[in-house]
């Protein structure tokens, strides 16, 4: 069933700019970084993140779940609970065998990892929770979100790196299409702003090291671009076959027209220069959509804010789909939010196609001048889009491109 649109009836964020859909468009709309120091991560060569401002886990999950939860599945509740009210579909009525759960995540319960390796360190066995697994392995967010919506269809977890989140979309796009589903909760959450994590993304070069100035610091296509911000944050959407969503009288925001998967097969953490493989999965995405490079309007890329990310990235662009799309990243408000980056992006991508808006690039002063892009910049930019695409490129070499259309 390739080319079979997919409704968008219910969108969840939780962000950096601000807890729910409204917080968060407004805060890359207004293209001011949320990126600070963070005292957790004191003492470090980099000591800077982006996370999600007055999040109390028993104010928005419940006691229990601040309790039972790590951080990036409390996240993921806290979106899935705003997009699926967004649907006005009620899982006390729904057929929960025929609801699926997929959820992209990178890293799963790093906070209770480092804090229970702590524990047994310094106290010994006994200090250790005896929920440390169901806290820390990743598969336990999709679990707890059937609990949460009685869902008792398909529930996955996909891993694929900074890309986690797309291609978590674009399974459930497929469980829809194949008739396994009537609806997805489908999306992305990451917690991953831990000393342990963040020092390990510095010794390998891929953090900024802007400390100085954090808000300065993501700066996607600039010319002196040197690394990302670490971020956090859970996006999730609602997905229907269009057909059964306008049956049904739904809202639809938008529709997913298109998916596309790839690897470059090339190096461990850097791109293909040329971004070969990442062109693989955006041409596969666009013939899945059934539409051509040129209808294209706008492109919400990686743009990581790193050297090769950026320049490989923008290669492909012109290759492929040419000069005619405007072109944002929200990492230079959000940071790189890692395995839930691409499901954010991708409802942010909806919510530009809804509005007929592309938000802007933060800290695009002056564009990189081996960068020839119709980069969005310092303002947001009124814009009817008919078709948009969503790129997300994870280490590995694995990549997932979206394509969202107009409802």
């Amino acid at each position: 069933m390739s080319g079979v649109p997919i409704a968008v009836t219910g969108v969840g964020l939780v962000t950096p700019a601000g807890i729910g859909r409204r917080a968060t468009w407004e805060g890359v709309c207004a293209g001011s970084s949320t990126a600070r120091r963070d005292p957790s991560l004191a003492g470090l060569p980099v000591d800077i993140s982006c996370t999600v401002p007055e999040f109390a886990p028993a104010r928005h999950v419940g006691r229990r779940s601040a309790l039972v939860h790590d951080r990036f599945t409390q996240l993921a509740i806290t979106a899935a609970r705003e997009a699926v009210r967004d649907t006005g579909l009620s899982p006390a009525t729904w057929d929960g065998a025929r609801v699926g759960v997929v959820i992209g995540c990178g890293l799963g319960g790093v906070s209770t990892w480092e804090r229970q390796s702590r524990n047994l360190l310094e106290d010994g066995p006994h200090a250790v929770s005896a929920l440390l697994i169901p806290m820390l392995v990743p598969n336990m967010v999709a679990g707890h979100l059937a609990m949460e919506f009685r869902v008792t269809g398909p529930n996955l977890v996909t891993a694929t790196a900074c890309a986690s989140g797309s291609t978590a979309i674009g399974v459930a796009m497929g469980l829809l299409r194949d008739g396994s589903c009537d609806v997805v909760i489908a999306g992305g959450s990451e917690a991953g702003v831990s000393p342990l994590i963040v020092t390990g993304f510095a010794q390998m070069g891929a953090l900024s090291r802007r400390t100085d100035e954090p808000r300065a610091a993501s700066r996607p296509f600039s010319p002196d671009r040197d690394g990302f911000v670490i971020g956090e944050g859970s996006g999730v959407l609602v997905l229907e076959r269009e057909a059964d969503a306008r049956a049904r009288g739904a809202r639809v925001r938008a529709r997913l027209l298109g998916f596309g998967a790839s690897a470059d097969a090339h190096h461990m953490t850097a791109p293909d220069p040329q971004g070969v493989g990442q062109g693989r999965a955006l041409t596969a995405a666009l013939a899945d959509a059934g539409v051509a490079p040129g209808d294209v309007g706008h492109v919400n890329a990686h743009g990581t804010s790193t050297p090769l990310n950026d320049a490989a990235e923008a290669r492909l662009l012109g290759r492929v789909i040419g000069p005619g799309a405007s072109v944002t990243s929200v990492k230079g408000v959000l940071g790189h939010s890692l395995g839930a980056a691409g499901a954010i992006e991708a409802a942010l991508t909806v919510l530009s196609v809804q509005r007929a808006t592309a938000p802007p690039t933060a800290n695009l002063e002056v564009p990189d001048p081996e960068i020839d892009l119709d980069l969005v910049a310092k303002a947001p930019r009124e814009q009817r889009i008919e078709i948009a695409v969503s790129n997300s490129f994870g280490f590995g070499g694995q990549n997932a491109v979206l394509v969202v259309g107009r409802a």
